[in-house]
């Protein structure tokens, strides 16, 4: 019984760690996400994913970065191509 209570909250901690991570996770502005990437405002779509896969190689986990900032690239990268979309 106590091994089902213990998982249960474990459950439930993870549970409300991703919510919360999800939920409240902060929207980036082009221009934020324009100067992660180092690009202006009027690059191409191509242009936007050649910075990213440039910038991607270097803070990669699997590259001895980490997973917020390969995160940050990719938050960056969607909200510049989503940008171009909408135009």
């Amino acid at each position: 019984m106590t091994r089902l209570l213990l998982f249960a909250a474990l459950a439930g901690l993870v549970y409300w760690m991703f919510r919360k991570r999800v939920l409240r996770s902060p929207t980036m502005s082009s221009s934020e996400a324009a100067k992660i990437l180092s690009v202006t405002d009027t690059t191409s779509a191509d242009e936007i994913i050649a910075a990213h896969k440039k910038l991607i190689g270097k803070v990669h986990p699997d590259k001895g970065g980490s997973a917020e900032l390969a995160a940050q690239v990719n938050q960056a990268r969607d909200v510049l191509l989503a940008r171009l979309t909408k135009s």
